[in-house]
C-alpha cells in the first residue's frame, strides 16, 4: 500500500438518501447534461441572481427562454417586480461564479463583481453570451416556477467551452476531437 492510498480520507455524507429512495425524476434529470446560466433581475439598490441550469430557448419570432426556478426565490421575486431578466451563459472559466449564484458561498453574490446596469437588470461583465429577456408569464411547474421571456436582445460572446451541470457537479462541455 502506497501513503497515498492509506492517507486518503473517505467522505459520506450522513444525511444523503441511497439511490433507491431518492425521487426518480430527480435523479433521472441529475443524469442529463444541462447548461448553466446566471440569471439576474432587479435595479442597482436590489439586484438578484440565480444559477438556473433548466432551460430552453425556443426560436421563433419573437424567440423565447423558458426556465425553471425556484418558488421562493429573490430572483422570481424581482423578475415578477421588473418584469424583465438577463440571461447569463456561463464558460467553463465560470464554475465558482456558478457556485455564487447558486447559494455555495456565504454572502452577496453580486459583491466585487463588475456590473453593468441595463434596463433588463444587471448584466455580469466578461465576453460571454447574454439574452436581455421581457417577462412574458409565470406558472407553477411541478414543485418550480416555469418562467417565460420574450428575448428583445443577445449578445452572442466568444466561442469558448461552456458549462454544464450533470451527476451533481459543474462540468466543461468539451468538443469532441
Amino acid at each position: 500500500m502506497t501513503d497515498d492510498q492509506r492517507f486518503t480520507l473517505r467522505f459520506e455524507d450522513p444525511f444523503v438518501a441511497p439511490p433507491e429512495a431518492r425521487d426518480v425524476a430527480r435523479r433521472l434529470r441529475g443524469h442529463l447534461a444541462h447548461p448553466v446560466t446566471v440569471w439576474t433581475a432587479g435595479g442597482s439598490d436590489d439586484p438578484a441572481g440565480l444559477t438556473v441550469s433548466s432551460l430552453l430557448v425556443a426560436e421563433g419570432e419573437p424567440a423565447r427562454v423558458l426556465g425553471l426556478v425556484g418558488t421562493h426565490t429573490d430572483l422570481l421575486e424581482a423578475v415578477r417586480h421588473t418584469g424583465a431578466f438577463v440571461v447569463h451563459v456561463l464558460e467553463e472559466a465560470d464554475e465558482r461564479l456558478a457556485g455564487r449564484f447558486a447559494g455555495a458561498y456565504p454572502g452577496d453574490p453580486f459583491e466585487g463583481l463588475d456590473l453593468a446596469w441595463s434596463e433588463w437588470g444587471p448584466r455580469l461583465a466578461g465576453a460571454r453570451s447574454v439574452a436581455s429577456c421581457r417577462l412574458e408569464g409565470v406558472e407553477r411547474v411541478g414543485y418550480q416556477q416555469l418562467v417565460r421571456g420574450v428575448i428583445e436582445q443577445v449578445t452572442i460572446g466568444e466561442d469558448r467551452l461552456p458549462l454544464v451541470h450533470q451527476l451533481g457537479r459543474y462540468r466543461a462541455l468539451r468538443p469532441e476531437r
